[in-house]
């Protein structure tokens, strides 16, 4: 293939994800042949679909690690799962005061949304009871409150969004055909049927995945089809950053062209989406870590993980501004 021809084929896509016309799976499979100096051809693409689709405005959220360790499920990629011998500290669910002092330093450091994640497979009935406290007082701060609490129930999920939930977060994490390599105590239909459950009550839905994981790119393409589907309104894009301890710790890590690439491949499949950049982010992208919203991204998570350390606030601000973007 010419370089003239990659490139007209290239912009007819384009043009289509610009319409909204659901591309094909020959057409993702030849955005994920792109390569080389073509990839500049792909990245400047997606950035013009993300600016149609969200002008300059990147969407910021930022999250509490409110229950920490003692997961008694098997994710590989998970410093959390039972599978682990990472050096985490374990707790229990942190108290309310604890969740509006990280929740406060968030919204100072521009973050819009805030989200309570919990490890394990759900929370207790004692423990969402707690957390709709929580969820009330998070929007009293002048934040929109998510949580990422696990695989939850209809009657669950109402009983928070009456406390003031916006957005629930459930990752796919990849394709069904891979999940299996990766978790064995859930499921890929429980996670969609809290996906649906969510959606039933009229929650906002985040989902996405993480990359890195030894899937293919048929993977890739595989679960942004089936998000394409479940229809979130953010879809975070995490990289996976090898903890010792875990049973991915050997894995090669992404380069950086492939992770960016990864941005594009879901802001054509997913154009009018907030594609959001999360964890492994720094560890991945290095020097690179500018160049996520010139390929397609809208969203970013700024403060800390889960597990691990994020960057400043201040930094990803001066970031953002100093490419002309603007949040809020």
């Amino acid at each position: 293939m010419t370089y003239a021809m990659s490139t007209d084929r290239l912009k007819k896509i384009e043009l289509r994800a610009l319409s909204r016309k659901r591309l094909s799976a020959v057409d993702a499979a030849f955005l994920a042949s792109i390569s080389g100096q073509d990839l500049f051809e792909l990245f400047s693409a997606a950035n013009r679909i993300r600016n149609h689709f969200q002008g300059n405005n990147v969407d910021l959220c930022s999250i509490v690690n409110a229950k920490s360790g003692k997961c008694p499920e098997d994710c590989s990629y998970c410093a959390q799962s039972t599978k682990s011998r990472a050096q985490i500290t374990d707790y229990p669910l942190l108290d309310k005061k604890q969740v509006f002092a990280k929740a406060a330093e968030a919204k100072k450091g521009g973050a819009k949304r805030f989200c309570i994640v919990t490890s394990g497979k759900r929370v207790s009935g004692k423990e969402l009871l707690k957390i709709a406290d929580m969820l009330s007082g998070i929007k009293k701060l002048g934040l929109l409150p998510c949580a990422t609490l696990g695989l939850l129930t209809r009657d669950d999920l109402k009983l928070l969004k009456n406390a003031g939930l916006k957005r629930y977060h459930n990752n796919l994490e990849t394709s069904e055909r891979f999940f299996p390599n990766i978790c064995t105590t859930h499921s890929y239909y429980e996670k969609k049927e809290t996906i649906r459950s969510a959606r039933e009550v009229g929650l906002s839905v985040c989902s996405g995945g993480i990359f890195g994981l030894g899937e293919t790119w048929q993977d890739r393409i595989d679960m942004a089809f089936a998000l394409r589907d479940i229809d979130p309104d953010s879809v975070p894009i995490n990289f996976l950053a090898p903890v010792k301890g875990t049973a991915l710790s050997r894995q090669q890590p992404l380069e950086p062209l492939e992770a960016l690439k990864i941005i594009s491949l879901y802001r054509f499949i997913l154009p009018d989406k907030q594609i959001r950049v999360c964890g492994g982010r720094l560890q991945t992208l290095a020097e690179l870590n500018s160049f996520i919203f010139l390929a397609g991204a809208s969203g970013l998570l700024i403060g800390n993980y889960l597990t691990t350390l994020g960057r400043g606030y201040e930094e990803d601000l001066l970031l953002i501004n100093g490419l002309g973007l603007k949040t809020g």
